[in-house]
């Protein structure tokens, strides 16, 4: 079954919305998906008190759900998604496509904090901005984004890529505070201007500046030697995003490598 959930008004308190999936929720009936319990402070609401609900056959090998409505109260929508497709024409709450795997996942709006945190692979796009910590880890976690793509069209908060470990960053926008901070691998592509203190601690990855990077710090040195062939293949790979990175691939390249300060063999890649 193929489900569009249409919100009726919002909530008094916030949702927690991890259980709305596709594949979960076109394994099920209509009158099954209006009687799904999300929880609402201490108690489980059915999903049919906050959703109108219309449904149509589908594919199941190929799940599709599609949401309607200011969903800036619910949490953790896609949360652990491994297949098929999610749409959300409006914002949505904290910890959107959370570890998620697989599939896609695109936000017509804004989100809110760690958006995509420890992201696994799939597809994650938002419209609008996104919040602190995006890509980055969970609370007690020493690992944050690990596979994948995020593409925000808005801007980002601060931490965004913390621990980052592997994937694809893409921010059309400006960033907060502390972008890349300790990454450890993966690419993070910025088309904006950042905050303070890019590349913190960062022992490995890249970091790419398609509008100039801000002053290197002290911890960083320039590297002169050729990178043109690797430089082609990610320049190419990151154009297909448009915007400031589509001409990437004609722009010369200087490149800057650390943070020494933790032995760190990251790097920052910034075109002419």
């Amino acid at each position: 079954m193929r489900h569009t959930l249409v919100l009726r008004g919002t909530p008094t308190l916030r949702i927690d919305a991890r259980s709305i999936v596709p594949a979960a929720l076109c394994a099920l009936g209509r009158e099954e998906v209006l009687r799904l319990p999300l929880p609402h402070g201490r108690e489980n609401v059915p999903l049919g008190e906050w959703f109108e609900v219309s449904s149509q056959a589908g594919d199941d090998a190929s799940p599709w759900l599609r949401l309607e409505g200011d969903l800036a109260r619910f949490d953790g929508l896609g949360t652990g998604m491994a297949a098929g497709i999610l749409e959300v024409q409006g914002s949505v709450g904290d910890s959107v496509g959370l570890a998620m795997a697989g599939g896609t996942l695109r936000v017509d709006g804004s989100a809110g904090v760690l958006a995509g945190a420890a992201l696994r692979g799939g597809w994650l796009e938002i419209a609008g901005d996104v919040g602190d910590f995006a890509a980055g880890c969970l609370p007690g976690e020493s690992e944050g984004m690990r596979g994948g793509t995020l593409c925000v069209h808005g801007r980002a908060g601060d931490r965004l890529a913390d621990r980052m470990r592997r994937g694809t960053v893409v921010v059309h926008g400006d960033t907060g505070d502390f972008l890349g901070s300790r990454m450890v691998a993966g690419t993070v592509a910025l088309g904006g201007r950042c905050g303070a203190h890019p590349g913190w601690a960062m022992r490995r990855g890249s970091l790419v500046f398609a509008d100039g990077a801000p002053p290197p710090p002290s911890t960083f040195v320039p590297v002169h030697s050729q990178a043109e062939v690797i430089w082609q293949l990610l320049a190419r790979d990151l154009a297909r995003f448009g915007g400031r990175f589509a001409e990437l691939p004609r722009r010369p390249l200087t490149r800057w490598v650390g943070d020494l300060a933790v032995q760190g063999k990251g790097e920052w890649l910034v075109p002419g």
